[in-house]
Formats: structure tokens, C-alpha cells, sequence
């Protein structure tokens, strides 16, 4: 498996390789989602669409704010996650 779900209420995955754009999302409860963006190994990708300013879980806790509206499969970090 390439991403990691650490709790089942996460809003993000961690990639543990680099993965490229149209990569399926293959998690349990994910599905008909694609990676809308490259994403390098351990950065994190969208579960779910976020509307902007939506807490964004990650290990079971609030990691920050979206800061944009996020859409599933696209990669999250300090340009969309405040």
C-alpha cells in the first residue's frame, strides 16, 4: 500500500513513496479518487474535500486549518494547510 491512514476519522493519508498524478487512492471506505497532484513520500493527501477553514485531522487530532478549498486526492501541506 502507498498511503498510510493512521485513524480512521483522518481527513489526510501519508505517502510512504513518491506518487504521481492519476494514482488511485487505495484505501478502505476511498474509492473512484485519484491523486490530483504529485506527491513526494511522507507528505500527506486528501481523503475528503475541505472547505477552507475546516480542521484537517491527522493521527486522530486537529494538525491545522485548511487554508484554500481542498478537493480529495490532492496533496496537503503549508500552501493549502495553515
Amino acid at each position: 500500500m502507498s498511503l498510510v491512514l493512521l485513524y480512521d476519522s483522518d481527513d489526510v493519508a501519508v505517502a510512504t513513496r513518491p506518487m504521481r498524478v492519476g494514482e488511485p487512492l487505495a484505501l478502505p471506505g476511498v474509492s473512484g479518487t485519484a491523486l490530483r497532484d504529485d506527491v513526494p513520500a511522507g507528505h500527506k493527501v486528501a481523503l475528503r474535500d475541505l472547505a477552507p477553514g475546516s480542521p484537517v485531522r491527522k493521527y486522530g487530532q486537529v494538525i491545522g486549518r485548511a487554508l484554500a478549498q481542498v478537493r480529495a486526492g490532492e496533496h496537503v501541506h503549508t500552501h493549502n494547510l495553515g
